[in-house]
C-alpha cells in the first residue's frame, strides 16, 4: 500500500521522538499491508478503531499521539489525514479532519 504524506508524518516523527517508533511502525505496515476490508486494517494494528468505510484511527506511542488515515482499498493507497496529540484529537472530527498537525 502506497502512503500519500509519508514525507510529512516522518517529519512529524523527527519532530516528537518519543512518537517516532510507533510512526516508523505503522508506515512499515501500511506499506506491506495489501487489505481487502477496513476491519482487516483494524485487527492489524493493536488500538485501531475503525471509524467507517475508509478512516481508521490509530494510538501512536501509547496513546500518546493519534493518526487517523483514509484508506483507498481499491487503488491501495493510504492517505494520513490527521496526526497530533491526544489533546488535539480531541478536538477535531474524526470523520473528515483533513488537516496534518505538526506539533512539536
Amino acid at each position: 500500500m502506497r502512503i500519500i504524506a509519508r514525507r510529512t508524518l516522518l517529519a512529524f516523527a523527527e519532530r516528537n521522538p518519543k512518537a517516532r517508533p510507533a510512526i516508523l511502525r505503522w508506515a512499515n505496515t501500511v506499506e506491506a499491508g495489501r487489505w481487502e476490508t477496513m476491519a482487516e486494517i483494524g485487527a492489524s494494528f493493536s488500538g485501531a478503531v475503525v471509524l467507517n468505510g475508509e478512516r481508521a484511527r490509530f494510538e501512536v506511542a501509547g496513546g500518546d499521539f493519534r493518526l487517523i488515515a483514509s484508506f483507498d482499498l481499491r487503488r491501495q493507497i493510504a492517505f494520513v489525514k490527521f496526526i497530533g496529540t491526544h489533546a488535539q484529537y480531541d478536538r477535531v472530527d474524526a470523520l473528515s479532519v483533513s488537516q496534518f498537525l505538526g506539533v512539536a
